[in-house]
């Protein structure tokens, strides 16, 4: 199967592509375009960028074809012995998992705009770029070499799902540097406005893709690229491939101050151990992958969860990250949870299987749990779970290489019982508490992170949020157009039971305008000076202004959430949190 992409005008974000199949024995052809990219396990609808399709044979004689699903065609091949599919892509959408169009770059996901014949999806592909002169390719693709010369704009895929999983992106502007792991180069290129410090870019990730390496002691790759799609605006993003990832951040002149590299560490570090984990570690549902339709599986706190975990874990253990600045992002993922009443309703697992109906939004309020934030602290007391038990022989590294060999290097999925199964053979002790009070239960963490906390010599401090409106009423807000925007109510607080909602405007508070202060509006400091008396709001619902009393009840609300080591641990502590964090 081959591939050609051209393009002509890039200001209209259009690519064309022609798809060109041999040796075609059907008297009907199907043609199909995947439903959904791996990474994301939301239906992706990619068909809707489709404009124009249309079907040929060799001699480019038009053949009759009927669309018989969103994304897929029969095309009527009785006679045919060579099919030719034209049509073009919109190409419009710059984001890690999209495939993007313009005058300075083509970056495309095969994925999202490739067709593939589904009883042929084994077969070797061929991918061919019409692409100006001086334009460069990054790609985890290798090149073909035709009559003995390297063609650099010709690439093989050893069948399509190798191809559906590599991202490349071709432009005149990219900038490369590698670096050298165990034997292993890892390619880091920079697509967008951009100054990227080559010398501390090395030294870190150096330290961790060594350390990835170390943990696994084999590699499922032979090289590996880091994609980065930089951009002028805010941005943050990342896709995970076998031996690459696109990670897409801004804004660009941030790139390499403080708090955007690390992002940049974050998310280069967990989609590096996804090459490991669902990339090569993957649920039976998926193992193969099936791109017509929803892959459903409960396994998204070990998919997603787990790699977040390692993803700043693993800086800790590289000393790229200090306990301070780990401390902290766990401590982020710790709040997101006390703030995400869904934890009541819909458990971790079952959260993993309905990705697919409400995809990656936060959706109704308070209706799910996060495979990403509740699946990374689920992670983290499972390692400690298995250390303890273990007498920290052992640790959720044993787990995941387990994984690997006995699972990964032999193609076969893993299922529930079968993580179940090896978390309870390295820890030595019955998994079921976790399993089935916090991984299948809708219910808080807090006890559970309290107590791994403990092992470690560490602590969890729940206090008031240090907004009043936020823990003496009840209600979070965002600061849009001069107005508070409700974003959150806490159940039964003062603001749920005077009438409060989401998306509320609130104008005035004890006639005191609301208004715009530089940083948002004023309305956390009016409610702070008014303190605990009874307040007045005018809020807009639904476009009807309608007046509000409440009285606030200090400390009663929402909370704050901090991880910090204990003021006095013991020695067994100590050596606890040493191992842990190998220091």
């Amino acid at each position: 199967m081959r591939y050609i992409i051209s393009y002509q005008n890039p200001h209209t974000h259009f690519i064309d592509i022609e798809f060109i199949a041999d040796i075609i024995n059907q008297d009907e052809t199907i043609i199909q375009l995947p439903s959904w990219r791996p990474g994301r396990y939301e239906l992706g609808n990619f068909a809707k960028n489709i404009q124009r399709w249309a079907a040929f044979d060799g001699n480019g004689n038009a053949l009759s074809f009927q669309k018989i699903t969103k994304d897929c065609w029969k095309v009527q091949t009785k006679g045919v012995s060579g099919l030719h599919i034209r049509y073009n892509y919109y190409a419009f959408d710059l984001n890690a998992g999209s495939t993007y169009l313009d005058k300075h770059q083509l970056y495309m996901n095969p994925v999202n705009c490739c067709v593939y014949i589904p009883e042929r999806i084994e077969q070797k592909c061929v991918l061919i770029l019409n692409l100006p002169d001086d334009y460069k390719v990054a790609s985890g693709m290798r090149s073909m070499t035709v009559d003995r010369v390297k063609e650099a704009n010709i690439f093989r895929a050893t069948d399509f799902h190798h191809l559906a999983d590599s991202p490349f992106m071709a432009s005149a502007s990219l900038q490369q540097n590698k670096i050298n792991c165990n034997g292993i180069d890892f390619h880091l290129w920079f697509q967008g406005e951009c100054k990227p410090d080559w010398k501390k870019l090395s030294t870190d990730f150096t330290k961790f893709c060594s350390h990835q390496l170390e943990l696994f002691g084999v590699a499922p790759y032979s090289e590996y690229h880091f994609l980065f799609q930089i951009l002028p605006t805010k941005m943050y993003h990342g896709v995970e491939h076998k031996n690459s990832t696109v990670i897409a951040l801004g804004p660009g002149y941030n790139l390499m101050k403080e708090e955007l590299y690390d992002d940049l560490l974050g998310v280069s570090c967990h989609e590096l151990f996804h090459a490991w984990n669902i990339k090569t570690i993957r649920p039976v549902e998926m193992m193969p992958y099936d791109y017509t339709k929803e892959n459903y599986s409960k396994l998204g706190y070990v998919c997603e969860g787990i790699t977040t975990y390692y993803g700043d874990y693993l800086l800790l253990r590289s000393k790229v990250f200090s306990e301070e600045q780990y401390f902290q992002t766990l401590t982020e993922r710790m709040q997101k949870h006390i703030d995400n009443f869904g934890r009541y309703h819909i458990s971790v697992a079952d959260s993993s299987f309905d990705t697919w109906l409400d995809g990656y939004v936060p959706g109704i309020p308070n209706r799910k749990t996060s495979i990403y934030d509740e699946g990374n602290l689920l992670a983290f007391c499972t390692d400690i779970f298995i250390r303890k038990h273990s007498e920290n022989k052992y640790s959720l590294d044993d787990v995941m290489r387990y994984l690997y060999n006995e699972f990964a290097t032999k193609e076969k999925g893993y299922s529930e019982t079968d993580y179940k199964g090896i978390v309870e053979h390295f820890a030595s002790a019955s998994f079921d508490d976790i399993y089935t009070n916090y991984i299948h239960a809708a219910t808080d963490y807090t006890p559970l992170m309290k107590n791994a906390l403990d092992y470690i010599g560490c602590e969890l401090v729940i206090s008031p949020s240090l907004k009043f409106h936020e823990h003496a009423l009840g209600l979070k807000t965002h600061e849009l157009g001069g107005f508070a925007k409700v974003l959150a109510v806490y159940p039964d607080s003062a603001a749920d039971k005077a009438g409060i909602a989401v998306n509320d405007d609130i104008l005035t508070i004890n006639t005191m305008q609301v208004k715009p202060d530089g940083t948002g509006t004023n309305f956390s400091e009016w409610c702070t000076y008014f303190g605990n008396i009874e307040l007045t709001l005018t809020i807009i619902t639904n476009s009807v202004c309608k007046e509000i009393k409440l009285k606030p009840q200090p400390g009663s609300f929402y909370k704050t959430a901090f991880i910090k080591p204990l003021s006095s641990f013991t020695e067994k502590q100590k050596n606890n949190f040493g191992l842990w964090s190998n220091s």
